[in-house]
């Protein structure tokens, strides 16, 4: 059972805060880098912030953007299609792309690490499509 936000000790929500920080401006990132996952980030910040700010969780789960997500996979740790169906193919792009840019025994690896991401990420259950009124 997670500690309520007012007893933890300070220094560990600064923590929490700094790590949902970091994950955030990496999935930021991500959405100009094909090969680093944006969804994983977002998801991983809002946990974070739930741990260090009630302010900051409540941000991102009202964000326009950011927040159907967050509240999709709270709800039903559950991803939208169109999200795993664009994962996939950023990450085969990037994939590709690897492969002609690493040296030879590097150059599989982006590959396994996709397959693998993608491999977990089609096992999730997919979020259902709602009117954009009840979001």
């Amino acid at each position: 059972m997670p500690v309520p936000l007012d007893e933890r000790p300070h220094w560990q929500r600064v923590l929490w805060l700094a790590a949902g920080g970091l994950s955030l401006v990496l999935g930021l990132v991500g959405l100009l880098l094909p090969l680093l996952p944006t969804v994983p980030f977002v998801l991983l910040a809002a946990f974070c912030f739930s741990r260090g700010s009630e302010r900051c969780e409540r941000w991102i789960v009202e964000h326009r953007h950011f927040g159907p997500m967050v509240r999709d996979w709270r709800a039903n740790r559950a991803v939208p299609l169109r999200a795993k169906w664009l994962a996939t193919v950023m990450m085969s792009i990037s994939s590709v792309g690897a492969w002609f840019l690493l040296p030879p025994p590097w150059a599989w690896i982006p590959a396994g690490c996709c397959t693998l991401v993608a491999a977990w990420l089609w096992s999730l259950p997919t979020a259902s499509v709602r009117p954009a009124a009840e979001r």
